[in-house]
């Protein structure tokens, strides 16, 4: 429980907020997170979410089940599909069309998005 207490005070002080504004943020107490960072007790579930919620990490971040704050299991890839209008619109605008490399590093561009996509 020696973990799960600092991080949740390393979490607050980072954001250098009082116990007050974090009981306020939460809907309970002062005492109650003075107890939850001295490991007097444990918070409630809804506590918990909110902390990750609020602070953006996961819950296995706060447990100490992991040091990543994005948790042991996120793996962010974003699902660009290379036939996506909206992405050909969006690499059409970003290149100068009086430029001679125009076509070549739009192709480029479009292989590298369906080579991400494996």
């Amino acid at each position: 429980m020696e973990i799960f207490a600092e991080r949740l005070r390393a979490l607050r002080e980072g954001m250098k907020l009082s116990q007050a504004q974090i009981a306020a943020g939460v809907g309970t107490t002062q005492s109650s997170i003075n107890r939850y960072e001295n490991q007097v007790g444990l918070p409630p579930h809804k506590t918990l979410l909110w902390y990750a919620d609020y602070f953006d990490v996961s819950l296995d971040y706060i447990y100490g089940r992991t040091d990543k704050p994005q948790g042991v299991l996120y793996d962010f890839r974003p699902k660009i599909m290379e036939d996506s209008p909206e992405m050909r619109q969006f690499i059409e605008m970003c290149f100068d069309p009086n430029s001679p490399m125009n076509d070549k590093l739009k192709q480029a561009l479009i292989q590298m998005l369906g080579e991400g996509r494996k």
